[in-house]
């Protein structure tokens, strides 16, 4: 509005001095060009979306550390994906979240990814338990269910301990395998547990969108790909660039409100109502695993947001979208410290080891 006036104000005082011979249709052309112009202006400040503060709501979010505290009460994080292509996703999100700073981190995978996760870090917890079709082609269909509710005993006894999930990394596309981690869901959904679903969790969802829809506890980060798949699907039409954050509340809310970080040059959040981004610059390089990384922050970032819920005086925002906004400004402040140190030779592992001297300095320890 202030441009607005100062608009009126600028060409009243132009129009002031014109001299009185002045046709009537010169007059008509200025009133036009006012209304074109504070027309404009408005319609700009209604679409706009407005960039998140990642640095406050790190500050605010991440909680300090008390030696009162006993090991889990900073989050418990489960990555549900591993299997013998892919070791390296859930690798990269489960250790992420210990470096952040979740107290424990658990990977539930096949048995064949299982020796290699292990080999990477004694600092996770890994279960090899998801069984892939090959695996079990020769049983019997009576004897595969048996198999499937063995799987889904062995994650549910451990569910409830669970802050948040991450569904998806290193998952794959195996028919048996997607049917057992699409049952997840739903035991996740019945205890509350939120989760992250990325990766070919996302791939899962995409084909059975009944799995997150209205579940105000779900987080979806797509990257460009994954994205343009959602939006065929849910909203029958192709992506719109000029209307990126009009068609992104669109898709959350037609979702029922399911959170959605688009990642791109800047992340877009959004839970169906509002609009948040993140533009804070990272790096131009594009090594694989960084939306690993992403994941398994976020599941961090929102558990400790939900925990701040039981505050009276805590933000009011959605906890999902305050553990997005802050996971992404900090995964773009570790990869720009990353590239600083590494240039083109930088690797997911060179940005995971910038995590933590990337929080120290926006949320000091001590």
């Amino acid at each position: 509005m202030l441009v607005k006036h100062g608009v009126v104000i600028g060409l009243g005082r132009l129009t002031s001095h014109l001299p009185s011979s002045s046709s009537s249709s010169v007059l008509r052309r200025q009133q036009f060009l006012v209304r074109a112009l504070c027309g404009s202006q408005i319609i700009r400040a209604m679409s706009s979306t407005s960039e998140a503060d990642a640095e406050s709501i790190l500050r605010t979010v991440t909680p300090s550390l008390d030696p009162k505290r006993h090991k889990g009460q900073a989050g418990k994080i489960a990555v549900i994906g591993g299997c013998r292509e892919y070791t390296g996703a859930p690798y990269f999100a489960a250790i992420s979240a210990l470096k952040i700073g979740a107290d424990l981190s658990h990977v539930f995978c096949t048995k064949d990814a299982a020796p290699v996760i292990k080999s990477y870090s004694p600092e996770l917890i890994v279960h090899p338990v998801l069984e892939e079709s090959y695996n079990i082609s020769q049983l019997s269909e009576e004897d595969q269910r048996t198999v499937q509710d063995k799987v889904l005993g062995e994650v549910n006894k451990w569910m409830e301990r669970f802050d948040c999930l991450v569904i998806g990394p290193g998952l794959g596309r195996d028919p048996f395998l997607l049917e057992c981690v699409s049952k997840i869901m739903l035991l996740a959904k019945k205890s509350n547990v939120p989760f992250v679903v990325d990766g070919d969790g996302l791939f899962l969802v995409t084909n059975s969108i009944d799995l997150v829809n209205s579940y105000p506890l779900a987080v979806l980060t797509p990257n460009v790909n994954e994205y343009k798949r959602l939006v065929q699907k849910v909203l029958n039409c192709e992506v719109d660039e000029q209307n990126a954050e009009d068609q992104l509340r669109s898709l959350a809310k037609q979702i029922g409100g399911v959170t959605i970080l688009r990642k791109g040059k800047s992340d877009l959040i959004s839970n169906g109502e509002i609009v948040k981004s993140v533009s804070i610059y990272g790096s131009p390089r594009r090594c694989g695993g960084q939306g690993d990384i992403l994941s398994g922050s976020v599941a961090v970032f929102l558990s400790w947001a939900q925990q701040l819920k039981q505050d009276p005086e805590s933000p009011s925002e959605n906890p999902a979208i305050l553990g997005c906004i802050a996971a992404s400004g900090l995964l773009r402040k570790a990869a720009s410290l990353a590239f600083t140190k590494h240039k083109r030779s930088t690797l997911t592992s060179d940005i995971i080891e910038c995590l933590g001297e990337s929080l120290e300095d926006i949320c000091p320890a001590s």
